[in-house]
């Protein structure tokens, strides 16, 4: 591997999981939040909200990681408070990996998920209400049960797009080896510098990390 030890190939690695999976349990329990109360609410200007939601998905990662650079930089009120608290800026860390990971995969997982939710039908729940039912009873025993297959796909999804973020990552946490590079960013300097089978290597491996991942998800469908 071209002068490159196993546990330095397999740093990026690792910390791609690491990122990927944090990220994906940060916005599993956001996004359901939000996905479960936007389902069936109807108020004013909620397509403007639905709207703002949506818009990580469709802005270039590059514009995303320059509005958190700009939003959790050292110059920011919420970066220089996380200075203050932990003797450490945001940027240029791992934990910047996962912000930027968890905004770029939310409106993937809340799309999957709200579907989820509006698909169960309302008088089943309706139902246990009227049977005495509080409203955690008829989530965790109808809506949950029902919704379970959407709630997976979207844990999967954003799991996976976790895993390839690459704009943003670089915008907010750089590509530090054994600190902030991920397998996006490994690859790239790998091609960069001419190193066209450590990109191969990388490559690979992410390649087989996601196509298990969407053998799960169409596993998960058919089961």
């Amino acid at each position: 591997m071209s002068g490159l030890s196993l546990e330095q190939f397999l740093a990026p690695v690792v910390l791609s999981l690491q990122v990927s999976l944090l990220s994906g349990v940060f916005v599993f329990f956001a996004a359901a939040a939000v996905a479960k109360g936007m389902s069936r609410a109807r108020f004013p200007g909620k397509t403007a909200v639905e709207t703002l939601l949506l818009l990580p998905l469709v802005l270039p990662p590059t514009v995303v990681g320059f509005v958190l650079l700009l939003g959790l930089g050292r110059k920011s009120w919420l970066g220089r408070m996380a200075e203050w608290l932990f003797d450490q800026t945001i940027v240029f860390t791992w934990q910047a990996a996962v912000i930027a990971a968890c905004v770029v995969a939310f409106p993937l997982v809340y799309q999957t998920m709200k579907t989820g939710f509006a698909s169960v039908d309302p008088d089943l729940e309706d139902a246990a209400r009227s049977m005495g039912g509080g409203e955690w009873q008829v989530f965790r025993y109808i809506t949950l049960p029902l919704a379970r297959r959407a709630l997976v796909t979207a844990f999967v999804l954003g799991f996976a797009r976790g895993l390839g973020e690459f704009g943003a990552t670089l915008m907010i946490a750089g590509n530090i080896p054994g600190r902030t590079q991920t397998v996006p960013t490994a690859i790239y300097v790998a091609v960069e510098s001419g190193n066209m089978t450590l990109a191969l290597l990388w490559t690979g491996s992410i390649i087989v990390i996601s196509y298990a991942l969407l053998l799960f998800v169409s596993w998960k469908k058919d089961g």
